[in-house]
């Protein structure tokens, strides 16, 4: 039987190396699948774990801490990275330009020439969605700063990552069926691009809450703040259990017609 799971190669933000820079990594019967951004320390995180650099990677963002390790994987790609496949870049179609800009625009990638960023990997624009492995993975835009700078990814019925995001109770509930983890940005304190305690207390009820797994805080000690207050907390090194994605799927689309019969039922 196939076993799926998401694992915590970094829970925290630019501020907190410590606790590693945020990202998780889907896995397949122990094998990288799919790893969601890819900062300086979560490269390091996922080339110690795995021993080869990410099959795959979902770029929520372009803010330097969900993106500085694409130097050091250029180069394992590139120059070490004999007899696997370029790692595929799953893009928000707005971000291609913004990632370009950030990473890619530099002359000479590399000091002999005749290279171009873009030669180690395969970047694929995405729009609502995408798929990877037989899968689909549903993207989302979120709240972080300026509008349509910053995605979301959810794997219907198995997970759901907000990235770094103010609340956004609808989307969520959009795709919340009462089963799969939440991963959701959170720290005491909020500001225009993330979520702090006292709005996630305000924005999400009570059976949403029950089903987050909190990231992206800024120290050991916030998260325990974070877990006094009734939430799950992740840590670097965590790892989720998910059920398999079909059969998650199948259920997640079920739960869903539940819940617009039941509304129905109730004159909603």
């Amino acid at each position: 039987m196939t076993a799926w799971n998401l694992t915590f190669l970094g829970v925290g933000g630019a501020a907190s190396p410590r606790l590693g820079s945020a990202s998780v990594m889907l896995e397949k019967d122990d094998a990288p699948l799919l790893m969601v951004d890819c900062g300086q320390e979560a490269l390091t995180a996922c080339l110690a774990r795995y021993g080869r650099p990410p099959p795959a990677v979902f770029v929520t963002h372009v803010h330097m801490d969900h993106v500085a390790g694409f130097e050091r994987l250029f180069v394992a790609n590139y120059f070490g990275n004999s007899g696997l496949p370029r790692t595929r870049l799953f893009v928000p179609a707005l971000l291609v330009p913004l990632l370009q800009g950030r990473i890619a625009d530099y002359p000479n990638v590399v000091a002999e020439g005749a290279a171009n960023f873009w030669d180690a990997f395969e970047l694929v624009p995405v729009s609502s969605g995408f798929w990877h492995q037989s899968l689909w993975f549903d993207v989302f835009p979120v709240r972080h700063h300026v509008p349509g700078t910053a995605y979301g990814i959810c794997l219907p019925g198995a997970f759901l990552y907000t990235g770094d995001t103010r609340p956004i109770p609808e989307t969520v509930a959009q795709f919340a069926d009462g089963l799969m983890p939440l991963v959701h940005d959170c720290d005491l304190q909020g500001n225009p691009s993330h979520t702090g305690l006292p709005d996630l207390l305000r924005e999400y009820n009570e059976e949403l809450r029950r089903q987050m797994v909190i990231y992206h805080y800024a120290s050991q000690a916030d998260g325990v703040e974070l877990a006094r207050a009734g939430l799950r907390v992740a840590k670097p090194g965590d790892r989720l259990n998910l059920p398999s994605p079909r059969e998650a799927t199948a259920a997640h689309a079920a739960a869903i017609r539940e819940r617009v019969l039941g509304e129905r039922r109730h004159g909603h």
